[in-house]
């Protein structure tokens, strides 16, 4: 939001034009400002609510095999050896996930700060 602000005081031509695309017909200026000025707000929150969402499914999951691990190990210690294998081959794929997340995460970051700075 701060950034919004700060780009339409510093430069207002240049943010609104974001706004409104060349060559728009007459008939749409309004209705397609206001669902970029709706994008424009959204975006970020769309970002921080992806990130969030991929972060608190991996580490769900790895508590859910981690449990079922330690109640397997006195009934069926094979099984539970197996489980925590597939739970460490998913912490390796949740550290792939998590440097996939924080690159995507800092190039969108960048360019929504580019197109707002």
């Amino acid at each position: 939001l701060a950034t919004v602000i700060i780009g339409i005081r510093n430069q207002p031509t240049h943010a609104l034009g974001h706004l409104l695309p060349e060559g728009t017909p007459t008939a749409l200026i309004p209705v397609l400002i206001v669902i970029e000025t709706i994008s424009l707000f959204i975006r970020p929150l769309a970002l921080g609510v992806r990130l969030t969402a991929n972060l608190t499914a991996g580490h769900l999951l790895i508590q859910l095999i981690a449990t079922a691990a330690f109640v397997l190990f006195p009934m069926i210690p094979s099984v539970a050896i197996l489980t925590s294998i597939l739970l460490f081959l998913l912490t390796l794929l949740e550290i792939a996930v998590a440097i996939i997340q924080a690159y995507v995460f800092v190039l969108l970051l960048s360019l929504y700060l580019q197109e707002n700075v």
